[in-house]
């Protein structure tokens, strides 16, 4: 009784065998030549900061609805953990924009840096009191020399998550040294003997009126609408503009010297 069962049986395991050697694709692929016109899909590296410890940002960003493609840490020696690799898109970006090219999720890099972020007070008012670390920032700037050479990311394109979102982040903040990563050729800055003259020349004649604020910001690669009215969302994206390249004030008010900064700014 025992020996049909096992025949019964033996029929069925050689057609799903049989099925499976017969799964291959139905053409061959050839890799032997290789296209010159081609480039990197990545035009962007994007910096954030986590407003959390090392722990939880590994469990949020590893396991929560929002990745990057690296997180570096802040012990020692520093770790760069890479959590997506940079053929895939990481969810870090959301809702932005910079030269006018939108979804930035699809075209960049996202590198989250452990750092607290913000402290609120009891009337809710934001300060920055961490620095962050240096060795952090020299593991930083070499992942970002290594990512922008790999993949020909100009400096322009050499972001934080406050300027492609002005109206929602604040990432990674006023004490983010963007001026040392400039320096490494890593991102743009603006010339700063031009700035000091254009500043004298606003403190004497008065500033432009809002929309010439509102066309260089968008020349510089800012998403905004020309209104020309002081609205919310100017002064949102004057405030992300002001964190980037002047940190010591980010109110978002037009003046002189946020005027000169943005005129001496290629």
């Amino acid at each position: 009784m025992k020996t049909p069962r096992l025949l019964s049986v033996l029929p069925l395991a050689c057609a799903a065998l049989l099925a499976g050697c017969t799964t291959s694709k139905p053409y061959v692929l050839d890799t032997s030549h290789t296209a010159v016109s081609q480039d990197s899909r990545v035009r962007f590296i994007v910096l954030h900061y986590t407003a959390g410890d090392l722990d939880r940002s590994l469990q949020v960003l590893g396991r929560g609805r929002v990745s990057s493609h690296y997180l570096v840490d802040d012990k020692q020696p520093v770790t760069v953990y890479a959590l997506v690799d940079e053929n895939r898109a990481a969810w870090h970006a959301g809702v932005s924009s910079w030269y006018g090219q939108t979804a930035l999720n699809a075209s960049s890099i996202g590198i989250e840096i452990v750092h607290d972020g913000p402290q609120e007070d009891r009337y809710g008012n934001l300060s920055w009191a961490q620095p962050y670390d240096e060795a952090q920032i020299q593991a930083v700037i070499a992942l970002v020399r290594d990512i922008a050479q790999r993949h020909g990311v100009a400096p322009r394109n050499i972001v934080g998550h406050s300027d492609i979102a002005p109206l929602r982040k604040q990432d990674p903040g006023p004490l983010f040294p963007w001026k040392r990563l400039a320096d490494a050729g890593l991102g743009r800055w603006y010339d700063e003997a031009q700035a000091t003259h254009l500043r004298q020349r606003f403190d004497k004649q008065g500033l432009p009126d809002i929309g010439w604020f509102q066309d260089n910001l968008i020349r510089v690669g800012y998403a905004l609408d020309r209104t020309g009215l002081l609205d919310n969302a100017t002064r949102r994206t004057l405030s992300a503009f002001q964190m980037h390249y002047r940190p010591a004030r980010f109110d978002g008010q037009p003046d002189a010297e946020t005027a000169a900064i943005l005129q001496a700014l290629p």
